[in-house]
């Protein structure tokens, strides 16, 4: 497969993300030998080059967007959500998952830097585009937060939990607000998506985006209607969450994969 075509990002951008992989990835051999005063502020320093990163990358006069920029920006909000809440609850641990995951989406996001768009059809678009990260992040903090509530549930089962460990009600309750809110994000996402259509008169296209967002929401909809109304919880909820999960992965960031990647098509 030839990747030469997806080398083009600007070179401030390309040398900020090498060195914020490189930061990701030493953080799962740094943090054993720091204090979690010190993990933490190295985590923070991670967080800040992961964001000069993402403003580097907006140098230009082209507007520039695929799926790794998008999965890159999504991490970034997830590891935002884990920063501000372990300052909160200190018991939340999930340093070494966030920080592999932000070193892998760091290499993609130099690999596959996204298509540039030279001229967009209306100047309120990246409302939309912005809408629908957010409605990413927000749902990836929901899913490593049932991962975690997962792990403490097999902990407490096993007899393992201590009294440091994070309180699995309190795990509960962060995963559902984190999907309640990404479901009004994602809510809002397809609206916009609906009236820029009706703005530049164009019917709204029901290709792979659409239908897996419309799955996504509709999944993050019974989920929350499970909850409140049926009081689901456990396996049952967790299961749903990673289906809804999956079919919002498989909306933006999985169409845009197929056509960068495997169809070599921007």
């Amino acid at each position: 497969m030839n990747l030469l075509p997806h080398l083009a990002l600007n070179p401030l951008a390309a040398v900020l993300s090498v060195v914020t992989a490189l930061a990701y990835a030493l953080v799962p051999w740094a943090s054993p030998r720091l204090s979690p005063l010190q993990a933490r502020a190295f985590l923070a320093l991670t967080w800040g080059l992961h964001l000069l990163t993402l403003l580097a990358g907006l140098v230009g006069d082209e507007v520039r967007f695929g799926f790794a920029p998008a999965l890159s920006v999504t991490a970034w909000l997830v590891l935002t959500v884990y920063l501000v809440e372990s300052r909160l609850y200190p018991q939340l641990k999930a340093r070494w998952t966030l920080a592999i995951l932000g070193a892998l989406v760091m290499v993609l996001a130099v690999l596959f830097p996204g298509a540039h768009h030279t001229a967009l059809p209306s100047a309120w678009l990246p409302l939309h585009w912005a809408l629908g990260i957010a409605s990413y992040g927000l749902i990836a903090a929901a899913v490593v937060h049932a991962f975690l509530m997962q792990r403490a549930e097999q902990a407490m089962r096993s007899g393992q939990a201590g009294e440091a460990s994070m309180p699995l009600l309190t795990l509960e309750r962060l995963t559902f607000r984190f999907v309640a809110a990404g479901f009004v994000l994602l809510s809002l996402t397809l609206l916009a998506g609906w009236y820029f259509s009706e703005l530049l008169n164009q019917r709204m296209v029901w290709n792979h985006k659409t239908v897996f967002s419309v799955l996504a929401w509709l999944t993050m909809g019974v989920l929350l209607w499970g909850r409140w109304q049926l009081g689901w919880r456990g396996r049952m909820a967790v299961r749903t969450l990673y289906v809804g999960a999956g079919f919002l992965l498989l909306s933006y960031v999985g169409s845009r994969f197929v056509l960068e990647v495997l169809l070599q098509r921007t």
